[in-house]
């Protein structure tokens, strides 16, 4: 990424503070994470960006990727798995998938995926009775703690990356796993 992205603006709810790890294990950096006020369709579906920023702005995905280098799969594919894994019994679910959809901006270079800024752009559906009796900052908490999950664990060594240690790995068949690597 050769200009930095700027913060895309006030994050809707407090922003979730996340220490990476630093080339040696030991504590790295600290990012912020935020999120947009969600927009709200007629049809349930919750649309809202979200991001990753430092004192510059926001960062690139390479900086939260395995400290074993980047894997070859596309930064919004593991994310969005584990993403939707820590979002389980929250969204509404249609022929046994999740409703979540995920995008990122495109790389300069698609051979070098994970050289993009980590903003990521979400749609959601909730499950109708979450949705009913948890207010809409409850809902974009669980959501900025799901993303703060999913960056910690991308950020972890890479023998602890797939999905076996995420909490994806733990849902039930239908689950979160399926459906939120889709751009």
């Amino acid at each position: 990424m050769s200009t930095p992205v700027p913060r895309p603006g006030p994050s809707f709810i407090r922003e979730e503070r996340v220490r990476l790890r630093g080339p040696d294990g030991s504590h790295g950096r600290e990012v912020l994470l935020g999120m947009s006020e969600p927009s709200i369709m007629d049809d349930g579906w919750w649309l809202a960006t979200m991001w990753a920023v430092d004192e510059s702005g926001v960062i690139e995905a390479t900086v939260v990727a395995p400290l074993a280098g980047p894997p070859p799969e596309q930064p919004v594919s593991l994310l969005g798995r584990i993403l939707a894994g820590a979002l389980a019994g929250l969204l509404d679910q249609e022929d046994g998938r999740q409703l979540i959809r995920l995008r990122m901006l495109p790389a300069a270079d698609e051979s070098r995926s994970w050289q993009r800024p980590l903003l990521l752009w979400l749609a959601v559906r909730w499950d109708p009775v979450r949705g009913a009796v948890m207010r809409p900052n409850e809902l974009a908490r669980e959501i900025l703690r799901a993303f703060a999950r999913s960056v910690e664990a991308a950020n972890a060594p890479a023998a602890s990356t797939p999905a076996a240690s995420t909490p994806a790995a733990s849902t039930p068949a239908g689950g979160g796993t399926q459906s939120s690597g889709r751009a």
